[in-house]
C-alpha cells in the first residue's frame, strides 16, 4: 500500500460483527475527516475507511478533475476511478476490514463512488449517494450489471451544482443497470439535510440491519 495506488486515508475499527465495511467519500475541498461523523450516524458500530482525494484544484481536494463547474474530465474520471478501485481490496486486506463494501458520499465523493460502480461493478454492494449527478458525461454507461447492488441518492430539487435532472439521469442509469435504487428529493440546494441523513439511515438499516 505504497507508491502510486495509495491514497492518504483514516480508518475506525468495526464494533459491530458483521457490519459491512463504510467506504467515506468527501466533497471538493474537504478531506478523509469531514464524513466521519456521517458515516457514524449511517452505520453504527461499522468500520469506516476514508481516503483523501488525490487531485488538487486550486488548493481543495478533489477526486478527479473538472474542465469548469459542472464540465468533468471523463477520461480523468475512469482513470481516478481505476486507481481507487486498485487501492481499495489492498485497503481492505491491509487493515483487516471485512466486506460488503459500502460507499457513502457527497458531491464529488458521490460522482467517484456512482463511476465506482459502473466501471468497477462487484466491488461496492451500494451506496448513498448525496448531491451526485451521472459522472460518465457524454458517455453510456458500459454493460455492467448491478444487479444484487443498491443505491440511496438524495437530490436538492434547488441544487445548481448537482442538478435535479444529472440526479435523476445517475438514478435512471443504476436502475437501467438492475441496481435497486432509492431516491429521496429534498427542497434545499447542495446539501445534506436532516432529512436526507435520516432517509439514509433508513435505507442502511432496512439493508445492512440495525445494530
Amino acid at each position: 500500500m505504497s507508491g502510486a495506488a495509495d491514497f492518504v486515508h483514516v480508518v475506525e475499527p468495526a464494533r459491530r460483527p458483521q457490519a459491512p465495511t463504510l467506504l467515506l467519500l468527501h466533497g471538493t475541498g474537504a478531506d478523509e475527516h469531514d464524513l466521519l461523523p456521517l458515516g457514524r450516524v449511517l452505520a453504527p458500530g461499522a468500520a469506516l475507511l476514508s481516503p483523501r482525494g488525490k487531485v488538487d484544484e486550486n488548493g481543495m481536494n478533489r477526486w478527479f478533475r473538472r474542465l469548469r463547474e459542472g464540465v468533468f474530465d471523463v477520461d480523468d474520471v475512469v482513470a481516478r476511478a481505476a486507481e481507487l478501485a486498485e487501492w481499495l481490496p489492498a485497503a481492505l486486506e491491509h487493515h483487516g476490514l471485512d466486506a460488503p463494501v459500502v460507499a457513502a458520499g457527497f458531491s464529488n465523493g458521490a460522482n467517484i463512488a456512482a463511476a465506482l460502480m459502473f466501471l468497477h461493478p462487484g466491488l461496492l454492494d451500494g451506496a448513498v449517494l448525496l448531491g451526485a449527478g451521472y459522472p460518465l458525461q457524454g458517455r453510456g454507461p458500459g454493460g455492467a450489471d448491478l444487479s444484487g447492488t443498491a443505491a440511496f441518492l438524495g437530490a436538492g430539487a434547488a441544487d445548481p451544482v448537482s442538478t435535479p435532472d444529472q440526479a435523476r439521469l445517475l438514478a435512471d442509469h443504476l436502475a437501467g443497470r438492475g441496481a435497486r435504487v432509492e431516491f429521496l428529493e429534498h427542497p434545499g440546494g447542495h446539501g445534506v439535510p436532516p432529512r436526507v441523513v435520516e432517509g439514509a439511515r433508513a435505507w442502511f438499516d432496512g439493508r445492512y440491519g440495525s445494530p
